[in-house]
């Protein structure tokens, strides 16, 4: 969905969303999802835990209807969470852009639905609709 097609459209974060990460970890474990990753990403990753491209996608990626998605562990969470995220500074867009997710950001209850298992949705930085749209065009992909 090109979100540059709908720049007029309401939406019920016309006048912004609060999030902060806070750190706790929810959206990196509990139920198995995905964290698909470009090439790109994949090269990011590979190059901060100084290994070949080759050897990261054999030890920590999988293949996922037909895209490549970071391995998790027997309950659910990521390979790369303990007690926070051991590649933060290269993580891929995808948790970069959680909590502005299209399934996420589809009606104002999947938003507050969602606020009951991130305790940073509603608080820290007003994040303009603007900024938000910009998220979201960047990243069509979410943990499903």
């Amino acid at each position: 969905m090109n979100m540059h097609n709908f720049p007029h459209r309401p939406y019920f974060f016309d006048e912004g969303l609060r999030f902060s990460c806070c750190g706790c970890g929810s959206c990196c474990t509990g139920d198995p999802g995905a964290v698909y990753l470009s090439n790109e990403e994949a090269a990011c990753i590979a190059f901060a835990l100084e290994l070949a491209l080759d050897e990261f996608y054999k030890c920590y990626t999988r293949n996922l209807h037909g895209k490549c998605s970071l391995q998790e562990r027997h309950d659910g969470s990521c390979i790369f969470y303990d007690n926070g995220c051991t590649i933060y500074p290269v993580r891929p867009g995808q948790c970069r852009t959680y909590p502005f997710w299209f399934s996420i950001l589809r009606s104002p209850e999947r938003w507050r639905r969602e606020s009951r298992y991130c305790p940073g949705i509603g608080r820290g930085k007003l994040h303009a609709k603007e900024e938000i749209l910009s998220l979201l065009q960047g990243n069509d992909t979410s943990r499903t």
